[in-house]
């Protein structure tokens, strides 16, 4: 009862006289009118932001111009009223009155051309011209349509949410066109009898129920900010009853090189306080959008979503929730089975890093019993999510243990320590020390990580760190945006030569609180049967990384070839090989971001030229030059295929709504069925790099991460991630699960760096000739 009572500002005693003594606590005082004043200053950024970002092209500096120019037009002698009518009220003379027509005149002309101007934008920015023109040059429409759409934009510096009201909405492409390509996608993974039967199929679907099913989703299109994405974090995530971990969550790595300093709670301290500065910039929305071609906004929405975000179980759909800003002003941490809660933020003011790391300090060093089920609790969150549901809700939702919970779900994010000190730089060619550290990422211990939350950072004995992300909330370019704005960072920290934190340490610093729990003997059991089912799962996984340095994607354009389209043919060429010269269906990601809300399309890489060309490569009898030639068409195929899948016009994501549809209206449909139930054997994705181009791989080698990775998709087949970093390094992660007689992702690994050599040789061989031809002329 002290702390309640110390946190009252006044307190009124009645004397035994009858007189009323009132007494002021003066710190309670000040800490509520701060917080008062402090709630009101949120309310004022957001409602700034919001007029800002709704006038946006335009600026306030327009309607004063306006404004000018009215007011000069009355000076100069002239009319400049749109009101003519003779009223007693309204002459010249009214000065007051007079002005305020003016303004309010002056005013509406300007709202008027607010809305010109961002409807302007928004028309402009439906025209994807520009990605189907030459590499080299653009075309003169694109030219025009660039100027253009540079005056629109005006000279004003857009903040994070500028463009959502003028990026335009996902269009939904014409049933006749999907189904014209999907035909055209799975016509090299059919035989002639099969194909026949998929195109009766298609057909029956066009002309039977696929017409109302499109109706419907066009005009769901219309209401909906963007016709896809509500249903697929829905129902491809929150409805998801398989653990997250390995089957959805992926993970980020470090850079390869030293960083400033080797111990753990320095680093935890500096990517923390980053990270919250990017958060904070989130927040008031000063953190600049992410353009194309220097004028092309890519949508902003899921950044909302970066910290404060947890995924909760349910019994039979999961649900995301968000927390505000201002409660999420804190991490948890986690240190050999003790859970601890940080206080990042005070008094309005990001704690420095100095601070924060004699809070990091504390609970590196920290010791003590370990309560029952406390040390693996997490791995709940890695099983079965109705299992999880189920537990959460009969022994975590009241009490200490809810207080506890709630202050994990709704931490900006986790931070967990892990004893161990991996290498990411490969020796002599061997990635098994890699390997090592990207599983620990992925999976760890099983327990070693809150898969439910949206970021969770590890940080090592070594000094090096990782992240693992859960997939439903975003998608990976918005975790990779955040550590590339955390190593910005880093390098402008200042570091004592012992590799502390410099600066003053204050005399008064928050101490970690300590997170308890009270874990009946039942709820220990669900955890420990919860692990030995986790820990078989991640016994089953076989995960190798490969770091890939013959040559990279300068090679690569030497050739005049996409260094994307070139490493998905060779992925083609590779699983050709493994597999006994058999095709698979395969996914590769690309981003929709160019549409509000926007998240990713499925490119297919399997083509009837792909094809063509996987086979030429086997065949002995086969010359360079012909493959040469297969390898062009080839990727320009895939390169083609992976533009209309960005501008909206792929094959997955339309179907997958039409499906969704399906059982809404409660129709049957074969081919839908049959679409829906294809196995992806091969899932790929490019991870993304140069963010915020402050630095250049090239340059500076020891700045390059090996990317990340995820887990396979289906039982037989593989996940495989792969990024490009400068101009001389390329890294594969390869996974699948050992129970599968038909993978192996060392083998698979292999064969990729085979195939990469041998798609290499086409071309070098063809640069000395010309050399060569050069040179005797």
């Amino acid at each position: 009862m002290a702390e309640a009572h110390q946190a009252v500002a006044f307190q009124f005693l009645v004397t035994e006289e009858g007189t009323i003594s009132v007494r002021f606590d003066r710190e309670a005082i000040w800490l509520t009118a701060k917080a008062f004043f402090g709630n009101y200053r949120a309310r004022y950024t957001r409602l700034r932001n919001a007029i800002l970002g709704g006038i946006f092209p335009a600026s306030y500096v327009s309607f004063l111009v306006i404004l000018a120019i009215t007011f000069a037009l009355h000076w100069c002698g002239r009319d400049p009223t749109l009101i003519h009518v003779k009223l007693p009220w309204f002459e010249s003379s009214h000065c007051c009155i007079y002005s305020l027509v003016l303004i309010f005149q002056s005013l509406t002309l300007w709202i008027l051309l607010v809305y010109a101007q961002r409807y302007t934008l928004k028309g402009l920015l439906m025209y994807k011209g520009w990605m189907f023109d030459s590499r080299e040059i653009d075309s003169t429409k694109t030219k025009l349509w660039g100027l253009v759409l540079k005056l629109i934009s005006g000279p004003s510096h857009p903040m994070l949410y500028s463009y959502q009201r003028s990026i335009p909405r996902l269009p939904v492409p014409s049933l006749d066109g999907t189904c014209k390509r999907y035909l055209e996608t799975v016509r090299a993974l059919l035989s002639e009898k099969d194909f026949q039967e998929m195109e009766k199929l298609v057909e029956e679907f066009k002309n039977g129920p696929g017409k109302k099913m499109q109706r419907y989703l066009i005009l769901k299109s219309w209401w909906s900010s963007n016709y896809v994405s509500d249903w697929w974090e829905q129902y491809v995530y929150l409805y998801g009853r398989s653990p997250i971990m390995i089957n959805s969550n992926f993970y980020a790595c470090d850079t390869k090189g030293s960083q400033k300093t080797t111990i753990p709670a320095v680093r935890a301290a500096v990517i923390t306080y980053a990270a919250f500065r990017m958060k904070e910039e989130i927040e008031n929305e000063t953190l600049s959008p992410l353009m194309l071609r220097k004028s092309i906004p890519l949508c902003s929405f899921q950044y909302k979503r970066l910290f404060g975000t947890c995924r909760i179980p349910g019994k039979e759909a999961d649900k995301l929730v968000h927390v505000p800003a201002e409660q999420s002003l804190h991490v948890v941490a986690y240190r050999r089975g003790h859970w601890f809660k940080v206080q990042v933020v005070r008094k309005n003011k990001i704690l420095t890093p100095v601070e924060l790391e004699c809070q990091f300090q504390k609970i590196w060093d920290s010791e003590g019993d370990v309560g029952p089920g406390e040390e693996k609790l997490a791995a709940l969150t890695a099983h079965n999510r109705s299992y999880w549901a189920e537990t959460r809700r009969e022994f975590f939702n009241s009490g200490v243990n809810k207080e506890s919970m709630a202050a994990i779900e709704s931490s900006a994010f986790i931070i967990f320590f892990d004893d161990s000190s991996p290498t990411i730089e490969t020796q002599d060619g061997n990635s098994d020390q890699l390997t090592s550290y990207c599983k620990s990422l992925l999976h760890g211990t099983g327990y070693n990580n809150w898969f439910d939350k949206s970021i969770s950072i590890h940080v090592f004995a070594n000094g090096k760190m990782g992240v693992n992300a859960e997939h439903s909330w975003a998608d990976a370019p918005i975790t990779g945006h955040l550590l590339e704005y955390c190593y910005n960072v880093e390098q402008q920290a200042d570091y004592r030569p012992d590799g502390h934190c410099s600066g003053p340490i204050p005399a008064s610093i928050p101490v970690p609180q300590r997170l308890r729990w009270d874990i009946p003997p039942q709820a220990v059991s669900r955890i420990n049967e919860a692990l030995s089912s986790v820990q078989a799962c991640i016994d089953d996984l076989d995960l190798f990384v490969m770091e890939h340095n013959a040559f990279g994607k300068g090679d690569i354009k030497k050739s005049k070839l996409s260094p994307d389209a070139f490493i998905q043919m060779a992925l083609q060429l590779a699983y050709f090989k493994d597999s006994g010269s058999k095709f698979c269906l395969t996914y590769e990601a690309s981003m929709t971001r160019l549409f509000r809300e926007g998240r990713t399309e499925t490119v297919r890489p399997v083509s009837v030229q792909s094809a063509e060309f996987v086979r030429a490569m086997c065949d002995p009898n086969g010359t360079d030059a012909e493959r040469r030639r297969l390898l062009k068409s080839a990727t320009d195929k895939h390169t083609d295929y992976y533009k209309l899948a960005m501008i909206g016009k792929g094959v997955d994501r339309h179907l997958f709504c039409l499906y969704v549809l399906s059982k809404y209206l409660k129709i049957e449909s074969p081919f839908l069925a049959k679409v829906l139930g294809e196995p992806w054997r091969l899932s790929t994705s490019q991870t993304p790099t140069q963010f915020t181009q402050q630095i250049d791989y090239n340059k500076f080698p020891d700045k390059v991460s090996p990317g990340g990775g995820f887990g396979p998709v289906t039982k037989d087949g593989y996940g495989v991630s792969y990024i490009i970093p400068g101009d001389h390094l390329i890294y594969f992660h390869v996974s699948s699960f050992k129970s599968s007689e038909n993978t192996d992702s060392r083998r698979f690994a292999q064969h990729i760096k085979e195939s990469l050599r041998d798609m290499r040789a086409l071309f070098i061989d063809t640069a000395k000739k010309a050399d060569s031809t050069k040179k005797a002329s």
